[in-house]
């Protein structure tokens, strides 16, 4: 059976692919340092073919045995996070992404690298196609987690033309579901705990800037035919239905029930004004394209979240 080595697979996007991979059939070795990772969300998986190693991928990677593929997602991922962690962010597209290269490479392996529609910055393009090469500030507050990405890809293209390592280049758009942190600061799990206990719903700016957003099944189904494919990438995966923050905050105040208002903040530094894929490579080359309507997604993603927040 083929084995996958996941790195950051402790958070939220990295234990739907351990599963997900596990329940078609692969053998997977998770890794994380857990800085923002749970293990809470890999649990359930320890009775499967899936081992667990802790360890900080900035370092030398050694997992034993054969290796088909190397998938590396671990970096901190939200504003809350890599605004704290500026470092660790940059270190972990950098030297992690190396690391993570140089295992796929040692081992003859396939990887795949998980960036983000933040390469784009605050884009003067709409909407994006993997052609855009982004509006991105390098010194702002941002510019740790997108210059770490832009990086990282750099560096992966760099092991393919070099090295010949088959790599692969996903571009991940505002992807919500369970397991996600209930104040991580993305706007869903906000929203959802926010409402949830009747607080004021917290909205940056005036809420006209727009976001696609993507239920997590419909992203690591796109991963995996990326990883199968022969495609390099980069590949937008994400949902193109755009709407605006203040409508995703309205919608989720009513499908909770809640009493809650909606008040408005100053809007952090460089945040981006529209966000919305072009996914015609994703559909083409993977015959790929989201299935979960948002009602469907959100309502998912809020009963979980209602267990957490509120209890069984």
């Amino acid at each position: 059976m083929p084995r996958v080595v996941i790195t950051g697979a402790a958070g939220f996007i990295g234990s739907h692919l351990s599963e997900t991979l596990l329940d078609r059939g692969f053998s997977v070795v998770g890794i994380d340092n857990l800085l923002t990772g749970d293990l809470a969300n890999i649990a359930h998986l320890r009775d499967r073919d899936f081992q667990f190693i802790r360890h900080d991928v900035t370092n030398f990677i050694d997992v034993d045995g054969p290796v088909d593929y190397v998938l590396h997602w671990a970096s901190p991922a939200s504003p809350i996070d890599y605004l704290e962690l500026p470092i660790q962010t940059l270190k972990v597209g950098s030297l992690g992404t190396h690391k993570a290269l140089g295992l796929a490479k040692a081992k003859g392996a396939g990887f795949v690298i998980a960036s983000t529609s933040e390469v784009y910055g605050d884009p003067l393009e709409h909407p994006q196609k993997e052609s855009y090469w982004g509006n991105v500030n390098p010194i702002g507050p941002r510019g740790v987690y997108d210059e770490a990405k832009r990086f990282a890809e750099a560096m992966t293209v760099a092991y393919r033309r070099f090295h010949k390592v088959d790599t692969k280049i996903v571009r991940i758009f505002n992807t919500y579901g369970p397991r996600m942190r209930i104040r991580d600061g993305r706007a869903v799990p906000a929203f959802i705990s926010q409402a949830l206990i009747n607080e004021d719903v917290t909205v940056f700016g005036d809420g006209s800037q727009t976001r696609s957003f993507c239920y997590i099944s419909d992203l690591v189904d796109g991963i995996i035919r990326l990883m199968l494919s022969k495609e390099a990438g980069p590949i937008n995966i994400g949902n193109p239905q755009e709407m605006t923050i203040e409508q995703i905050a309205r919608l989720i105040i009513e499908m909770t029930g809640s009493k809650s208002k909606i008040v408005y903040k100053p809007l952090p530094t460089d945040d981006p004004k529209v966000r919305q894929p072009d996914i015609t490579r994703a559909r083409t080359l993977l015959g790929w394209e989201p299935k979960v309507t948002l009602e469907q997604g959100l309502g998912r993603t809020i009963d979980y979240f209602r267990e957490k927040v509120l209890g069984p």
